[in-house]
């Protein structure tokens, strides 16, 4: 299998998670899109479905499924979303596509969160992927100063602003030895909205697109 059919692989394993009447999380990106497109055709059993991105509410609403925003919903019952990088812990590195805010805040309100990804996303150390940083833009000079410190290279994304209206700084050089301990300390400075790392609250089950197969981790 290509990486395209490995995606397309896990996006269909997901939908066994998916019972009548839930109200599903779905991400942004590539993977995700194709669990979109798998999720269509059992939509007459979905309730409804908050979506991490406008792109991804558009291509909801393109299928017909039904879109809420978070604010109308008191829990998800499940929340489907792909991964920059994954380690065997369910760490998870996110926010390649910039929506790394809305990813987390839908990931604190669901039950279960589901992670989907080929075998090229799996990683003893996490960080050869740049970290997105999403950052007030009033403060993207010091948070720059500040991630440096802590032995980053933050790059700016130029010509992107987030569906919050910010900026993101991806950072390069890092190796991240403990994900949940590097996630509170990129929490603790000002500035900086959420950052790409899902550890403190990491996924429950990475299924992984192999050549053989999807492989269930949790």
């Amino acid at each position: 299998m290509n990486q395209d059919e490995m995606k397309r692989a896990v996006a269909a394993a997901a939908i066994e998670y998916i019972k009548p009447g839930m109200i599903v999380g779905v991400g942004t990106g590539s993977t995700a899109n194709f669990f979109i497109d798998e999720l269509a055709k059992i939509k007459g059993q979905v309730e409804t479905t908050v979506a991490s991105s406008e792109a991804s509410a558009e291509r909801l609403k393109s299928h017909g499924i039904l879109v809420e925003d978070l604010n109308m919903v008191d829990v998800i019952d499940v929340y489907v979303d792909g991964a920059d990088e994954a380690n065997k812990y369910l760490h998870l590195m996110k926010g390649g596509g910039g929506a790394l805010t809305r990813e987390k805040i839908v990931a604190a309100v669901s039950r279960q969160f589901v992670c989907i990804a080929d075998e090229s996303k799996l990683v003893d150390i996490m960080g050869k992927f740049p970290l997105p940083v999403e950052v007030i833009p009033m403060a993207r000079s010091y948070v720059a100063r500040e991630l440096v410190k802590l032995g980053g290279q933050p790059a700016y994304r130029e010509g992107f602003v987030t569906d919050n209206g910010n900026v993101i700084l991806d950072v390069h050089g890092l190796e991240i030895m403990n994900p949940v301990e590097f996630e509170n300390t990129l929490n603790g400075i000002v500035g900086i909205v959420t950052n790409g790392l899902f550890a403190v609250r990491p996924a429950d089950v990475l299924l992984l697109g192999t050549p053989d197969g999807v492989k269930t981790i949790t």
